[in-house]
């Protein structure tokens, strides 16, 4: 396992990341954990050098800070540094901060977390927040010695990334970040804006939920013909870990042999060590993939609220990932929900708001005839 620092005070953490928002589940019900084989991949992957656990309030419906608790016993809270998170949308008031801090402490069976973080900030949660004086809480639990860094985790456009970072005098934060998602949300402006400011960076995110590890054919030619023989998976990791501003890489795994085959490539793949060659073949793949795209929808919401509930972007991203990333059949069930609930793309009366404000200046209207066509098949 290769190591870096991370916060002003250079503590040493795996590059790899144990992520615990996808463990192993039991019946296809992501609330009910399959403790005995989730237990054995966090023991196996700290007992080959990972040290950096990251968990949250929500995730597992609740259950993974129970399950880390009970993964950490006999001895290994002591191997490890645990990074957890608070569910600010369920914070209405300053004193809701330190009693869910409180119990959380209580769920994972610890005295202190070592790296908090305020979870999902956006623009709408990052205003209420600091309404409420988030900041004074942060420096109260360090004194109380409730937690030991203070960071955020990211999910909005950069600018508001940009008047977050400025704000407090942060430890680290924990971005998105991939071989696609340069560009997206923080990105790689973000990313560098944060260590130039000296900012530890965790990037969460590496494989796109999965979407990286299992590549159409033609993106898996392109990584073959290169001499470096690796799996998608460990390309996508391997550009990330060629960044000396990446701290630590963050990683969802739900098998064993996920947790075996990222410890083997986070023990190899570190800063210099991604070639020229290999930086090219990165790039082909993105090309690749941008030229899958339907729709150059960013996201950005401008068009929402439909007047008759349809919802725009998230119409087109089914679309866009059906084609991108060779997922037809996943996106069509996906989308059945979206009938479901009135907001697909067949519910436009054709009314133009939404083309008025675009910022791309697409067809809005056809665009969503495209995707109704494609996704009802």
């Amino acid at each position: 396992m290769l190591y870096r620092e991370i916060t002003k005070d250079k503590v040493k953490v795996s590059q790899l990341g144990f992520g615990c928002m996808r463990f192993p589940v039991l019946e296809k019900d992501n609330a009910r954990i399959d403790e005995e084989k989730a237990i054995e991949m966090v023991r196996y992957a700290i007992d080959h050098g990972v040290n950096y656990i990251d968990t949250a309030y929500n995730y597992h419906g609740g259950n993974s800070e129970d399950l880390v608790k009970k993964a950490l016993a006999d001895g290994y809270r002591e191997k490890v540094v645990i990074a957890d998170k608070l569910p600010v949308w369920l914070t209405d008031t300053y004193e809701d901060f330190e009693a869910k801090l409180d119990e959380q402490l209580e769920r994972l069976g610890t005295d202190t977390i070592d790296f908090y973080l305020l979870h999902s900030l956006y623009r709408k949660t990052w205003d209420k927040i600091k309404e409420l004086d988030v900041f004074s809480f942060l420096d109260e639990a360090k004194k109380k010695g409730k937690i030991k860094y203070a960071g955020f985790s990211f999910h909005d456009e950069y600018p508001v990334f940009e008047e977050i970072l400025n704000s407090y005098d942060w430890d680290f934060c924990q971005i998105q970040l991939n071989y696609l998602d340069t560009e997206y949300q923080a990105g790689l402006k973000g990313l560098q804006a944060a260590y130039d400011k000296g900012i530890s960076v965790v990037i969460m995110e590496p494989l796109k939920g999965g979407k990286l590890s299992y590549v159409p054919k033609d993106i898996q030619e392109v990584f073959a013909n290169a001499e470096t023989k690796q799996t998608p998976s460990a390309w996508a990791f391997s550009y990330l870990w060629d960044r000396p501003e990446v701290s630590v890489v963050l990683s969802g795994m739900s098998t064993m042999e996920q947790v075996k085959e990222n410890i083997e490539t986070a023990s190899r793949a570190g800063v210099g060590h991604f070639s020229q060659v290999e930086k090219e073949r990165i790039e082909e793949a993105k090309t690749i993939y941008k030229a899958r795209v339907q729709v150059g929808c960013t996201s950005c919401e401008y068009c929402m609220p439909c007047p008759v509930g349809v919802n725009i972007p998230g119409n087109f991203e089914l679309f866009n990932n059906a084609f991108v990333y060779e997922l037809k059949e996943e996106n069509q069930e996906r989308y059945k929900k979206f009938q479901e609930e009135k907001k697909d793309a067949s519910q436009c009366v054709e009314c133009g708001n939404c083309e008025k404000i675009c910022p791309q200046h697409l067809p809005v209207i056809e665009d969503l005839k495209r995707a109704d066509a494609f996704l009802s098949e």
